[in-house]
């Protein structure tokens, strides 16, 4: 798979290396699973989420990877 280039806000989380969609879809999953934002259907941002979700407190799954999708440098 080609690697993508996360932003500087999605970088913060997932580094700032290019790597293929599937490793950074993992990276942000451990992330998301290590600080405990996850709750059910629903991911709950912090601070450096916040930015990724474009200023929104909580995001569905779904949401999720069209708002990460914003972040990967074309």
């Amino acid at each position: 798979m080609k690697p993508v280039q996360p932003d500087d806000a999605l970088a913060k989380i997932v580094g700032a290396n290019p790597l293929p969609r599937t490793e950074l879809t993992k990276k942000l999953w451990e992330y998301i699973k290590q600080n405990k934002l996850q709750n059910k259907k629903v991911i709950k941002a912090d601070a450096a989420l916040e930015t990724v979700f474009n200023g929104k407190k909580e995001v569905d799954m779904f949401e999720l990877t069209r708002l990460v999708n914003t972040h990967i440098v074309k």
